[in-house]
């Protein structure tokens, strides 16, 4: 249609205020726009596809992460958000080849800045929270893993990955997650309770009391 670059990325820009304001049918439509004048990247083509995701059209959602996986082979969030749908969808084989690409395409990001690395924390968390609802425990601690690799800092992950393992039995890996929690937020009082049904279930019923009684006087100094 002839539009400038200038007047393109003012439409995606738009497009983007429309999706930070929960509008994803309005955000669908400018970038529907964008794609009909053949003016579209990777990066469009990603964003149609999560706001078609969030109106609950997963087949358009899909066709939209592929075109921008066309563009870019190493878009992480595609390959993440495509592996998603397809988990929604019941195609878990395919869904977990899209895991592994995202995560060969990334090496555990080393030397990522920190906010990139944070980001992709969050976009295996959520991945794992797909797993974890339809009972897939281990690809689910796994992802959350990886989550933590890349966000040490967000003692949140690992709480969340201590939860699973107990979940899966894993008892003694739990133990270890909630007491590298404990440590770097000793006032994290769910993770206190959690270690302490670790730590009984790991036969330390002592160290479970003990952190019974910290509860408790954490309790009373709030």
């Amino acid at each position: 249609n002839g539009e400038s670059s200038e007047a393109v990325r003012a439409r995606v820009e738009q497009a983007r205020e429309r999706f930070a304001m929960q509008d994803y049918r309005g955000a669908a439509f400018l970038l529907e726009e964008v794609v009909a004048g053949g003016r579209a990247f990777a990066d469009v083509h990603h964003l149609l596809g999560v706001s078609y995701s969030l109106l609950g059209l997963p087949a358009k959602a899909l066709t939209e992460f592929d075109r921008a996986l066309a563009l870019n082979p190493r878009y992480l969030e595609a390959l993440i958000h495509r592996g998603m749908i397809l988990m929604d969808l019941g195609r878990r084989e395919e869904a977990e080849a899209s895991f592994q690409s995202a995560q060969q395409g990334e090496l555990l990001t080393a030397g990522l800045p920190a906010h990139a690395a944070g980001r992709l924390a969050n976009l295996h968390a959520a991945v794992a929270e797909a797993y974890a609802e339809l009972g897939a425990l281990e690809p689910a601690i796994e992802q959350l893993t990886i989550a933590t690799k890349l966000g040490p800092k967000f003692p949140d992950l690992r709480y969340r990955l201590a939860r699973l393992m107990l979940e899966a039995g894993q008892t003694l890996e739990a133990r270890e997650e909630l007491e590298l929690v404990v440590r770097t937020r000793p006032n994290f009082l769910d993770a206190l309770a959690l270690l302490g049904l670790a730590r009984y279930l790991s036969g330390d019923a002592l160290g479970a009391e003990d952190l019974v009684g910290q509860r408790v006087d954490e309790e009373l100094e709030r």
